[in-house]
């Protein structure tokens, strides 16, 4: 197909047009893609489900901190590998007293472990 000169230039054809709809819908759109896996060093943090206390991460840049409702639902010692699509892992502990708060509820707020020159605090609740 052919462009139609005009006054003010050229018209779109449908496939230009339809791409740059598409592109401009998007361009206000945050998309965000999560790994999935286990909480092990190196691998991302797994996807939230219902019931999953999700931490929020200040300065973050890929981070994901999720505790499984699974883990909340007995209470421990736990340490926590926040690495998400992030290029570097930090870790963030809590302890048994700390866990349970979250369990139950309460704002719990940690320092992550030292990487790549900066830390992160990562608040439950």
């Amino acid at each position: 197909m052919d462009k139609v000169p005009t006054n003010e230039g050229f018209l779109l054809d449908r496939r230009e047009f339809t791409v740059k709809s598409v592109l401009a819908l998007l361009s206000g759109v945050v998309i965000t893609v999560t790994g999935c896996g286990s909480n092990t060093p190196g691998s991302p943090s797994p996807d939230p489900e219902p019931g999953d206390a999700v931490g929020a991460i200040s300065a973050n840049h890929g981070h994901t901190a999720v505790i499984t409702s699974a883990q909340l639902a007995s209470p421990t010692s736990i340490t926590l590998d926040i690495q998400g699509s992030a290029s570097h892992s930090h870790s963030v502990s809590l302890s048994q007293t700390e866990f349970g708060e979250i369990a139950n509820g309460a704002r719990v707020s940690k320092v992550s472990s030292n990487a790549q020159g900066h830390s992160h605090t990562v608040t439950f609740n």
